[in-house]
């Protein structure tokens, strides 16, 4: 038992979910306040597509499987992965909170009875139209995908960087699709996850602390 707690310790970063998980739903609770709607002449031109509802759903799946893989394959991709989506979630956060917003573009009436709006409808009465910018969900799934396109041990699987990279592009589309999201929702997301890229997989902080150990050895002698 102490060689597996040993070997996974860095399971702790799990307890962000504590801080988040406590965050988010306040802020999904928060409807006594003026939201900014947001809404684009892009989203007149995206019709509803209640087939969309079948990636959108598999961003949980998709999710938990990358930060699960990482987890128990390479303690440094799970640690930037996590880095990447824990910063951003943090980020998105932070604007719902100061930044309160909404979009109305959800259909009032479904032209088809099927399982797949059902499906849309459950989400719709289970997630409010509020903190969609930028959007989480296709963030996220940025950056499980960057993850998987940056690891070694992947990087020989073409198979499953095609399909991370299809399922990531299918999820982004799918909440504009269902109308969940604004495509200005995805467009920031996508932003977002241009800079926080940078932060955690371009800069070299190693070379950075190695540069100002050496600085400082040098002043001391």
């Amino acid at each position: 038992m102490k060689q597996y707690l040993q070997k996974y310790k860095h399971a702790w970063l799990a307890l962000y979910f504590l801080i988040y998980l406590p965050w988010f739903f306040y802020l999904e609770q928060r409807l006594d306040i003026k939201h900014i709607v947001i809404e684009t002449k892009l989203d007149s031109y995206i019709p509803f597509c209640e087939y969309f509802v079948i990636p959108y759903i598999l961003w949980f799946g998709y999710v938990a499987w990358g930060i699960l893989y990482f987890f128990f394959t390479s303690k440094n991709d799970y640690y930037k992965c996590c880095a990447f989506l824990f910063i951003g979630m943090t980020i998105c956060l932070i604007i719902y909170t100061f930044w309160p917003n909404a979009q109305h573009l959800r259909p009032t009436h479904f032209e088809n009875n099927n399982i797949f709006t059902k499906l849309v409808n459950m989400f719709y009465t289970a997630d409010s139209s509020t903190n969609v910018c930028p959007s989480i969900h296709c963030y996220n799934s940025i950056g499980i995908h960057i993850a998987v396109s940056k690891s070694e041990r992947l990087k020989n699987r073409p198979l499953i960087r095609w399909t991370s990279f299809i399922l990531a592009v299918s999820i982004c589309l799918s909440t504009m699709f269902i109308k969940q999201h604004s495509a200005f929702d995805v467009i920031c997301a996508v932003i977002l996850s241009c800079i926080v890229y940078v932060f955690v997989y371009k800069i070299d902080y190693a070379k950075i602390i190695e540069k100002i150990q050496k600085k400082k050895d040098l002043r001391l002698n």
